[in-house]
């Protein structure tokens, strides 16, 4: 699974990244900064079942702060989106075939409307316009996909070649989108073989809000212009998290010299170290801004994605089922995310391929049940794979 974090350059989109990931991004306030795409890993919260077992967890693949277990998730900041990205400005076939591998898409906004459509300084920019303005690109360049063959799939699907929505999905299966997606949309909105363009960009449309989600990210809402702004933005999207990614990087920085104790997403913060004037000056607006919105809300925005857009879960797989262990004896040494719906058989094929292929059942180690192949996951689900 993978998060893009997408926006137009000068939004914060690096620095929301170096928040969420505490890796180095080149940052600086002009366009285009960001030129090849930026990789990190971020973390996403959910409840550790260390402490209703009164275990001691030796994670491998995650960590465990005070019982809160943070889940690896891969991220990758595509930066300069600009108006006409589809048709090449700004580099923007190169940056929106970076996104082809995400799964959701966080868009970065600068919510103060201090920088306009190119990503330069102005003043009472509208920034519905940055909202309204990607998922026209991605529509845009989903219904070029689509429409660079298109008289091939007529008549493959005229001829009965293939059916519509596998000529579609077989146009599409470079973006990393799913074939049932793909086949529900073209029944819901009832495409065929003679659609006109009309028709083929309700299809783009359809596949750019089901196959590339996107939650907003209201960035810099430390400034006093962005609280104004906040109210349209949530009318264009239903996922809109308030955000300071500065705060969240400081505080970050902070608490790995030493300076604060601070866990990522918490409302508060403590002062553990002597800090200099500007420091505790820092420190003072961060505690004001948190008083205000609670949180810096880039955690949020993360597990926004992962939880309630995606709709994944986090699975626990275990090889003993009474001390909860891997071989080496380390405690729920792996936490996993899977989608909604998944089954044992898929967790023991995401733990490996011949786990997957041997599989003859699973053990749900909160009730020490033996389940089959279609047993459902549940979020927090501690499973031993029988192979």
């Amino acid at each position: 699974m993978k998060i893009g974090v997408v926006g137009k350059p000068s939004s914060g989109k690096s620095t929301f990244l170096n928040a969420a990931c505490l890796t180095e991004a080149e940052v600086a306030a002009y366009p285009f900064t960001t030129i090849k795409p930026n990789l990190g890993t971020a973390y996403v919260r959910t409840e550790c079942p260390c402490s209703k077992f009164n275990v001691k967890c030796n994670p491998r693949n995650s960590k465990c702060v005070n019982g809160i277990r943070f889940v690896p998730v891969s991220m990758i900041d595509v930066a300069g989106l600009v108006p006409g990205a589809h048709e090449g400005r700004g580099m923007g076939n190169q940056f929106l075939n970076d996104l082809i591998d995400a799964d959701v898409l966080i868009h970065v906004v600068d919510a103060s409307g201090r920088i306009d459509a190119e990503g330069n300084p102005t003043t009472d920019y509208d920034p519905t316009k940055d909202i309204e303005f990607l998922e026209n690109e991605i529509t845009w360049w989903v219904y070029g996909i689509i429409k660079k063959n298109w008289k091939t799939l007529q008549r493959k699907v005229e001829m009965k070649v293939l059916k519509m929505g596998d000529a579609v999905y077989n146009q599409l299966s470079g973006l990393n989108i799913k074939r049932e997606d793909v086949l529900k949309i073209v029944h819901e909105i009832d495409f065929d073989y003679k659609a006109g363009d009309d028709k083929i960009m309700e299809l783009a449309e359809s596949i750019t809000k089901i196959c590339k989600p996107i939650v907003i990210a209201a960035n810099k809402m430390d400034l006093p212009e962005s609280e104004q702004n906040l109210e349209r933005i949530k009318q264009k999207s239903e996922h809109v998290i308030p955000c300071c990614a500065e705060a969240e990087l400081a505080l970050k920085r902070a608490s790995e010299h030493g300076l604060v104790e601070y866990i990522p997403g918490s409302s508060t913060f403590r002062i553990i170290k002597e800090l200099d004037d500007k420091q505790k000056k820092a420190m003072e607006f961060i505690k004001k801004y948190l008083e205000r919105w609670g949180n810096t809300g880039v955690q949020q925005t993360i597990e926004k994605a992962v939880f309630d857009v995606l709709g994944m879960i986090v699975v626990y797989p275990v090889e003993d089922e009474n001390k909860l262990t891997d071989k080496q004896g380390n405690v729920l040494p792996d936490a996993y995310l899977m989608p909604k719906g998944s089954t044992a058989l898929d967790l023991a094929y995401k733990i490996h391929t011949d786990i997957g292929e041997k599989f003859i059942g699973a053990i749900d180690c909160k009730t020490h049940k033996r389940v089959g192949k279609d047993y459902e996951l549940k979020d927090g689900d501690i499973i031993k794979i029988l192979v």
